[in-house]
């Protein structure tokens, strides 16, 4: 049992200073033999319980997002498609604050895989990323209304992803032309509230300009 126990932790190990050094370094320059230095394993550990450096990068790239994408990030039905709208945005950023307190790297693995893409976790990403983002158009569609055309609400959820993703991203350091001031719990909500007025306006904007098209 005591064997058993210690190889689901190194194993564990293994993957916690993966998604740190990933985070850092890009899955090109990080090294089987730093990770394993810093994990206390051998580097065999890898192989053995992943197969390969590609293998590690999956799963820690999928520990990450499963850290960061929770149920609880989707509002209530209820809510009026504006206001499920400013909680969406709102959980998003205070994910990023909740998850980054306690070792999360997911905007970390993220930036540096659009930085260098390496194919590797498409897979992962089209399962657990693509629902939500399904989830988010179909609150956009709301807010938008029947008239504007989908494509037109795809550039607009992506819109608000961006502006999500920019936020963060420069919370975490690497981005300080704008914004110097800490990701608090307060800034979270001051954030989201300017995303969302922000692109309800232009949502309005976009279905005003659809509205008088048709009725030319």
């Amino acid at each position: 049992m005591a064997k058993r126990k210690d190889g689901k932790e190194t194993k564990q190990k293994l993957l916690d200073v993966a998604c740190r050094i990933f985070a850092e370094k890009g899955f090109r320059e990080a090294k089987i033999t730093e990770i394993c230095r810093r994990a206390g394993a051998n580097v065999a550990a890898v192989n053995y319980y992943f197969g390969d450096k590609e293998s590690l990068y999956v799963a820690a790239w999928r520990q990450a997002i499963e850290q960061f994408i929770t149920s609880d990030i989707l509002p209530p039905e209820d809510l009026s498609p504006t206001e499920r709208l400013r909680l969406a945005i709102y959980r998003i950023i205070q994910k990023t604050l909740i998850v980054d307190e306690k070792g999360g790297y997911f905007r970390s693995l993220e930036l540096m895989e659009l930085a260098n893409p390496t194919g590797l976790i498409d897979e992962s990403w089209n399962e657990l990323i693509a629902p939500r983002k399904q989830e988010l158009l179909k609150i956009v569609r709301d807010v938008a209304g029947p008239t504007v055309p989908e494509e037109a609400v795809r550039l607009c959820a992506m819109s608000i992803v961006n502006q999500c993703r920019g936020f963060t991203l420069m919370q975490k350091g690497r981005l300080k032309s704008f914004d110097d001031l800490p990701l608090t719990p307060e800034r979270a909500e001051q954030i989201a509230l300017h995303i969302t007025d922000f692109s309800i306006a232009g949502i309005a904007a976009i279905r005003k300009q659809t509205t008088t098209t048709i009725d030319e």
